[in-house]
C-alpha cells in the first residue's frame, strides 16, 4: 500500500488515522504542496490525480483519490476495527457527521482556497484569518450541537468512528490557525480523548517523515 501524502494535509491525515486504526502497513510518499510551486501540480503527480490534490492511495487493487472514498474502501476490504456501525441508521448518522467536516468545513480552509484569497483576490493575512475563523466557527457550532444527541466517549457513542477520523484533523487545523475553541467543550473533550490513542498520535502531522517543524 502506498499513500501520497502531505504532512499537514487534513485529508491525508484522515487516511493515515484510518490505516493505523486498521493496523495496516503502508508506505508514505511525500508530495510537498508548497515547494517547487507545489509538487502536486507537476506532471508525474498530475497524471495520478488530475485534481492535483492529496491524498492518492494505491494498493494491488486500485488507485484511489478522495479521503472518504479511500476510507470507505478500507472499511469494506479490511473490516477489522470497523469505523461505521452495523445499524443502517447509525451508519448514515456517522457518515453525516463525517460529511459535515469533509464537505462543509474543510473545503473552505483548504490550501488552494487560502492561496486564492491572498493571491488573485489580494486579501491580507488578517483578512484570510478572519475568513478562516468565521467558517470554522460556523461549522464547529453546528457540530457541537449535533454531538449533544449522539456523543459518548467519541463523536458517536463509545467507539471510534469515521466521524472522529474526520474531526481530529479539522481541530488540529483550527488550533494551528489559533481558533478559540473554548465554546466547543464536547469537541475539545473528544479531540483530546482521541489523541490518547496510538493510531491518532502516530498519524499526527508532526510525526510524519516530511514534517517541516
Amino acid at each position: 500500500m502506498k499513500l501520497y501524502s502531505y504532512w499537514r494535509s487534513s485529508a491525508a491525515y484522515r487516511v493515515r488515522i484510518a490505516l493505523n486504526l486498521k493496523q495496516l502497513s503502508f508506505e508514505t510518499i511525500p508530495v510537498h504542496l508548497l515547494k517547487e510551486g507545489g509538487q502536486q501540480h507537476q506532471p508525474p503527480y498530475q497524471r495520478l490525480n488530475p485534481a492535483e490534490l492529496v491524498p492518492v492511495f494505491i494498493d494491488e487493487q486500485a488507485t484511489l483519490h478522495q479521503s472518504l472514498a479511500i476510507i470507505e474502501y478500507l472499511e469494506e476490504c479490511y473490516p477489522q476495527h470497523a469505523l461505521l456501525p452495523d445499524n443502517p441508521v447509525a451508519r448514515a448518522q456517522v457518515r453525516g457527521l463525517a460529511l459535515d467536516i469533509a464537505c462543509e468545513m474543510h473545503p473552505l480552509n483548504n490550501l488552494r482556497v487560502l492561496q486564492y484569497l491572498t493571491g488573485p483576490l489580494a486579501l491580507s493575512e488578517a483578512q484570510k484569518l478572519e475568513w478562516l475563523h468565521h467558517w470554522l466557527h460556523v461549522g464547529f457550532k453546528a457540530f457541537e450541537q449535533r454531538l449533544s444527541s449522539c456523543a459518548g466517549d467519541y463523536c458517536y457513542g463509545d467507539s471510534v468512528s469515521l466521524a472522529d477520523v474526520c474531526l481530529v484533523p479539522q481541530v488540529y487545523n483550527a488550533l494551528r490557525f489559533k481558533l478559540d475553541m473554548m465554546h466547543y467543550p464536547q469537541i475539545n473533550r473528544i479531540y483530546h480523548h482521541c489523541q490518547q490513542l496510538a493510531a491518532f498520535a502516530l498519524a499526527a502531522p508532526e510525526h510524519q517523515s516530511d514534517a517541516q517543524l
